[in-house]
């Protein structure tokens, strides 16, 4: 790790209101100059945190999956429809694109998310050193594309207002959309809580034993 870091010139990061300051050294307890909150250079139990809500989406994604996402009535009867069989419906009416839309923001990218989180946890405890900044933009993408695997959930609720305004069908949310919700907001409360400075640690532990 280069020198001259925040972490090597005593600099902290404010969580709350991502102010940068340097502690008083009188204090105990390091405090945020202008909101007030407690400074942690690291997020405190990242890991521990980052694992708990990894293993929980990954538990949740599969009912996601297999549990009806959403239920259709009408005069002819009644449907079920998961996520899987609404991009089979999709492809096999024409709809490509949509359906493409849909399996990759809907399936592949919930559970792309989960697989990269799980890798850089594991580097990171591993202090690999290897392609930090690689790690690191893999970071920020998965926070940046993490917005778009709600587009089922979207999905479904403009189709509930759009429906319910006919008096001959309906449609409501099925269990599989709760889980589904489940785990993208999950997903993104991991990627909140894993802390992307951990990667660049184990460049300055590596640093310093070389150095000695």
């Amino acid at each position: 790790m280069h020198p001259h870091t925040a972490a090597a010139l005593g600099l902290y990061a404010c969580h709350t209101c991502a102010l940068v300051s340097r502690p008083q050294a009188a204090e105990e307890v390091a405090h945020c100059p202008r909101c007030g909150s407690a400074l942690h250079q690291r997020k405190p139990e990242s890991i521990s945190r980052t694992w708990a809500l990894l293993i929980t989406a990954y538990i949740l994604i599969i009912p996601a999956n297999i549990l009806p996402i959403m239920e259709t009535g009408s005069l002819f009867g009644s449907q079920r429809d998961t996520i899987l069989s609404g991009v089979i419906y999709l492809w096999t009416s024409g709809s490509w694109a949509l359906a493409l839309l849909v399996f990759f923001a809907s399936i592949v990218v919930p559970l792309a998310k989960l697989v990269a989180l799980t890798y850089l946890l594991h580097s990171v405890q591993r202090q690999s050193s290897q392609n930090p900044e690689r790690r690191t933009r893999l970071y920020h993408l998965l926070k940046f594309i993490g917005r778009w695997s709600m587009l089922d959930i979207y999905v479904v609720t403009l189709l509930v207002a759009l429906v319910q305004l006919q008096s001959l069908a309906t449609i409501k949310a099925a269990p599989g959309a709760v889980a589904f919700g489940a785990v993208v907001v999950i997903t993104m409360f991991a990627s909140m809580t894993f802390d992307p400075r951990m990667i660049w640690d184990s460049i300055k532990e590596k640093n310093d034993r070389s150095s000695r």
